[in-house]
């Protein structure tokens, strides 16, 4: 199937690993030009080397390092991006989690998760939507989780952020009638990152346990609702992401890559 990416440019926030890597993957092989984005320039840099050679995308892969939570660095990064010939598609997957008691989480960490989390999302929406409706073309997808409809009480600051990114979309999408321009949500269940690797790791230490035991468990444990009974693979994200900018019916969305984990019509 031809989704008709090739040469569309595309700006993946948080792309130096687990599901921004691989949707920046994803759009490589679709024959984008994808900028990969973090706050490491060096890291940014072997990413994309690494994803051109792997998909054989020399010249495709760029490197733009920018830490988002900060208004400064995103407008450097928006400048940047301009200058190299604008986005076409813009994928808001920057983002923070942590499993932490509701009541240890004060008024800073609320506004760190906000900032990161959502407002990073909306500044580089704000800048780079009225560009999109003016040509006539334009992707943004939020990457939100199945948290922003199933909030988990043990990431409270989380699962709000993910709750916002979802309103942010759809009011987003109302103002694209007309336009071939559109904005969706994809919603990740709980996924095999790096970073979820490293929370099992720790898990795993402080219990004394097998991290094996603590990974096969977890679904029978914690999630019994998920049809899927596995982690989600970075890839089906990845793919469920790309088809969201492909096809234009598709739009003020929030499509689900859960496994089946929300009980709901």
């Amino acid at each position: 199937m031809d989704l008709a990416l090739q040469g569309k440019r595309v700006l993946v926030t948080g792309s130096t690993g687990g599901i921004g890597k691989a949707i920046a993957r994803q759009y490589l092989e679709e024959g984008a030009v994808v900028i990969i984005n973090g706050r490491d320039q060096g890291r940014c840099e072997a990413v994309a080397a690494e994803l051109a050679q792997a998909t054989g995308a020399e010249g495709r892969a760029l490197a733009m390092a920018a830490d988002l939570s900060d208004a400064a660095q995103s407008d450097a990064l928006l400048a940047k991006l301009e200058a190299d010939g604008g986005v076409d598609i813009l994928i808001n997957n920057t983002g923070i989690f942590e499993v932490k008691a509701f009541e240890a989480i004060d008024d800073a960490e609320w506004m760190h998760y906000f900032n990161v989390n959502v407002m990073s999302a909306v500044r580089l929406s704000r800048a780079l939507m009225p560009s999109m409706l003016e040509r006539d073309f334009g992707r943004i997808v939020n990457v939100s989780s199945e948290c922003a409809i199933k909030p988990l009480g043990q990431m409270v600051h989380y699962s709000v952020t993910k709750t916002a990114l979802l309103s942010l979309s759809r009011a987003l999408s109302e103002l694209t009638k007309g336009k071939n321009v559109t904005v969706n949500s994809v919603l990740p269940g709980p996924t095999w990152t790096e970073g979820v690797e490293n929370y099992f790791d720790t898990l795993a230490a402080k219990e004394g346990k097998p991290v094996e035991e603590l990974t096969q468990n977890y679904f029978a444990d914690h999630e019994p609702t998920s049809l899927l009974q596995r982690f989600v693979d970075v890839d089906e994200v990845a793919k469920a992401t790309v088809y969201l900018t492909a096809n234009r019916a598709m739009n003020g969305q929030s499509l689900r890559v859960e496994g089946g984990i929300i009980r709901a019509l």
